[in-house]
């Protein structure tokens, strides 16, 4: 059995390859009467897309999405959700699968390669089929219609670190993430960053990374206490992102190396009724459930397994070999791994917003 499914009553599953001829997500459980167009996606899709800058793979997709089912057009003549499962596709127009022929009988280590022949006894030796990056184009869609189920919820995500090289705290403004090919928000950084990825791109080699993502505007009451808390969820669906070796919310690891006082978040009382909260070292969570502060998650990607340098191994026949994967690949998946982030953030979300509706109105 092949788990391609996420979520609970916001479902959606993704389908195709990297080398296939598209890609997609079909997702079940959106209600009905929200407004979606293809247009409203593809701000999305442009922000993941390769190709955009020298510190991405140069493969060249335009990630265009087709809405081909769940919408219509209600009485304005407004395109709208139906209550129906809605349909993504996303064509592949840019493979060059001529570039993986040298390891049609080889497993590159740190990739999917040796697993997926072991499971299967067959595996798509064309950028990975399904084991590769290019599998959260679909993520990326399903995400954005998450977000039309979620607008009262701001998500931001960022490099915080690469390549071992972490920014600076203090020097966050969330406005510089746009202004950057690395999503980071700390302008002095981004320009050390610059180096970092172009000499591990020019030595064939590549960089790991850390996205961090923040979102605000979660009420408190989304989560359930045992097995539908909403920072386990989290943690499942950052950890099914390609390349993802970790996640902490909120404090994560660091708050092992508290004490009780310090890592509580205390709490006084707001002219609302509501606590006003003097830290945030739960990541917005409690119990499993929102607090009402923002929701913070951190994800570890490691070093994209895909590169130039020679790396020992063995081939299908159980002999030695060295592998070197030619193409075209991200010397630091990390970076357009950002905007992957936020779709699982808001796919999560959006799903524990309805689970709380169907439980408590």
């Amino acid at each position: 059995m092949s788990l391609n499914t996420f979520g609970r009553v916001l479902r959606f599953t993704t389908w195709g390859e990297s080398h296939g001829p598209g890609l997609g997500a079909v997702l079940d459980g959106c209600p009905p009467g929200l407004p979606l167009r293809a247009e409203d996606i593809q701000p999305f899709m442009d922000a993941r897309k390769p190709g955009t800058s020298k510190y991405t793979t140069q493969r060249k997709e335009a990630d265009a999405v087709r809405i081909m089912s769940g919408v219509f057009d209600n009485a304005d003549g407004q395109q709208v959700t139906t209550g129906t499962p809605i349909h993504l596709m996303i064509e592949n127009t840019d493979q060059r699968s001529k570039d993986y022929s040298e390891i049609a009988q080889s497993y590159r280590p740190g990739h999917a390669d040796y697993t997926y022949d072991a499971k299967y006894g067959i595996r798509d030796y064309r950028g990975g089929g399904r084991s590769s990056a290019r599998e959260t184009a679909a993520r990326v869609a399903a995400g954005a219609v998450a977000r039309a189920i979620i607008p009262e919820v701001t998500i931001t995500a960022f490099v915080c670190e690469l390549g071992g090289d972490r920014i600076d705290p203090a020097a966050i403004d969330f406005d510089e993430i746009g202004n950057n090919p690395f999503f980071c928000p700390d302008p002095a950084a981004a320009k050390r960053w610059e180096t970092l990825v172009d000499n591990a791109r020019k030595d064939g080699s590549s960089l790991g990374a850390i996205v961090e993502c923040v979102a605000t505007g979660v009420p408190a009451g989304w989560g359930a206490p045992v097995y539908g808390k909403l920072d386990s969820e989290l943690a499942s669906a950052m950890m099914s992102i390609n390349a993802t070796k970790g996640v902490e919310i909120g404090d994560g690891f660091e708050a092992a190396r508290l004490a009780g006082e310090q890592n509580a978040d205390a709490m006084s009382p707001g002219t609302d009724g509501k606590p006003i909260y003097a830290s945030n070292h739960a990541g917005g969570t409690a119990g499993g459930i929102s607090t009402g502060q923002p929701v913070v998650c951190r994800v570890a990607f490691k070093p994209t397994s895909s590169i130039l340098t020679p790396v020992d191994s063995i081939n299908s026949a159980g002999e030695a070999t060295q592998v070197r994967t030619k193409g075209r690949h991200d010397p630091c998946v990390g970076i357009r791994g950002t905007p992957v982030v936020e779709a699982m953030m808001a796919l999560v979300l959006a799903d524990q917003k309805m689970l709380h509706r169907a439980q408590c109105g």
